[in-house]
């Protein structure tokens, strides 16, 4: 049985990337509603959002969006969720997402979902809360992101420790698996004390 009730999942809202994409967004969604999960995401019916939640919602599954009023307003919410809750900044719907979510996954996506998933990594860091989060690095594109975290760590912008506060996955049963079985580190023990 799952320790998890529902994962956020943060990915691109374009129409207009490869194939792939859709498909492993579509994919993951089957896989939630599989292991009993509930989708939190960010309410839209475009790009790999509208394909997740659709997936979800074909399965049967538990979607639920969290929109700001603004992106409401041009006409890019999902209409046919099972909740969807309207905020009113990208703060807000950030907060409320984190809130109702027990583990975060980003799929590909732009500087928004780049945004999102590091902002929970980093509350993770800090200690506001004790969520685990990945990525699901469909057809190589995290490879450079993830390259970039071992550099952050080699010249010690990232502590060692804090490595694996971003898991990284090319298969999402995989990935999922990991973060159940995740063990976050500690704030007290790595703070450095004066």
């Amino acid at each position: 049985m799952s320790r998890f009730r529902r994962v956020a999942v943060y990915c691109g809202s374009s129409n207009h990337v490869p194939a792939v994409y859709f498909d492993a967004a579509r994919e993951f969604g089957e896989l939630l509603v599989r292991r009993g999960l509930g989708l939190v995401f960010g309410g839209g019916r475009v790009g790999l959002m509208g394909a997740v939640a659709d997936a979800v919602l074909a399965a049967g599954g538990e979607a639920i969006g969290v929109i700001p009023h603004k992106l409401r307003d041009l006409e890019v919410a999902h209409r046919g969720l099972t909740e969807l809750l309207e905020v009113d900044s990208m703060h807000a719907r950030k907060s409320m997402m984190a809130s109702m979510a027990d583990a975060f996954v980003a799929l590909p996506g732009g500087f928004g979902t780049l945004d999102e998933i590091f902002e929970v990594t980093t509350w993770n860091q800090l200690g506001y809360h004790k969520k685990p989060a990945g990525l699901l690095n469909v057809d190589g594109y995290f490879d450079g992101l993830e390259g970039f975290i071992r550099h952050a760590v080699d010249a010690g912008f990232v502590r060692n420790v804090h490595r694996d506060l971003l898991l990284v996955d090319a298969d999402p049963a995989s990935l999922l698996d990991r973060l159940e079985a995740a063990e976050l580190p500690d704030l007290q023990k790595w703070i450095d004390k004066p």
